[in-house]
């Protein structure tokens, strides 16, 4: 029997690019027997996606891909992070978890119940939260053994208003929020990021979302490995909650284009 495709894909670039855009949340598909253990009817469920959904990443960042000079890989997500959060920690130190939203949430975005708050997280971690920390790390050992050192660049977005789930939305909210990490990411890429998002607005750091993905085997060990995490609020290229992509798509590929193209090979 020919084994199932993972949900998640590692996409080509070019040989000499140290370059993976992550695309962790931009996908809405859940496999039946996930969506048996949601208690939101059908119209609930579709509103939730609406919020939480990172609508029209995966195009961005293939948009970005095609533009850019030197072809940088992808890590794209083919399913819901209602299925696991692939960015989260899977245990005790994740401070999601104190609002119901750690690597599988039993929590909306507005605090209602998703999942029963006994749901046992582990069938779900086992079989689509470790299969994916795999690959990522796999994905980022192979630019360093091709390169010499990786580029993780995160691809996200957020809502123009702070929903009832953010822990630390209190803060700005301007149209592209950049998330650092004090090891991970070196001030050259930051000022990379921010030269190449000028035209976009104002370019902020940290806020509402802070941090930047790294897989565990590298994290806070390996220098080799830098990592930002781009954060670009809805309303500059989307209807929001979950409506189409609008023209504003466009400029940000081309700036996120500029952004692969100014980290050296």
């Amino acid at each position: 029997m020919t084994p199932a495709a993972p949900p998640f894909a590692f996409l080509a670039g070019a040989e000499d690019s140290p370059v993976i855009l992550h695309v962790p949340h931009s996908a809405r598909e859940m496999p039946a027997g996930v969506r048996k253990g949601i208690v939101l009817d059908d119209t609930a469920l579709e509103r939730e996606l609406d919020h939480l959904t990172d609508a029209h990443t995966a195009r961005l960042a293939a948009r970005a891909a095609e533009l850019a000079g030197v072809t940088p890989w992808r890590f794209v997500n083919g399913l819901s992070r209602l299925v696991v959060d692939p960015e989260r920690f899977p245990d005790e130190r994740e401070e999601m978890r104190a609002v119901g939203m750690g690597a599988v949430y039993t929590r909306t975005t507005h605090r209602e119940a998703l999942r029963p708050a006994d749901v046992d997280p582990e069938p779900l971690v086992e079989r689509y939260f470790r299969p994916y920390a795999r690959a990522m790390s796999d994905a980022v050992g192979e630019r360093l053994a091709a390169v010499g050192r990786a580029v993780v660049i995160d691809v996200h977005s957020y809502p123009t208003e702070r929903l009832p789930y953010e822990l630390h939305g209190e803060g700005p909210r301007p149209p592209v929020c950049l998330g650092t990490d004090a090891f991970h990411t070196p001030p050259q890429l930051l000022a990379a990021a921010r030269g190449a998002f000028a035209g976009i607005g104002e370019t902020g750091l940290d806020s509402p979302f802070a941090g930047a993905y790294v897989p565990l085997e590298y994290y806070g060990s390996d220098p080799r490995v830098s990592a930002l995490m781009v954060e670009i609020r809805r309303d500059t290229y989307m209807t929001e909650p979950g409506g189409p992509a609008g023209p504003g798509l466009d400029d940000l590929a081309a700036a996120l284009a500029t952004l692969v193209d100014a980290v050296p090979r």
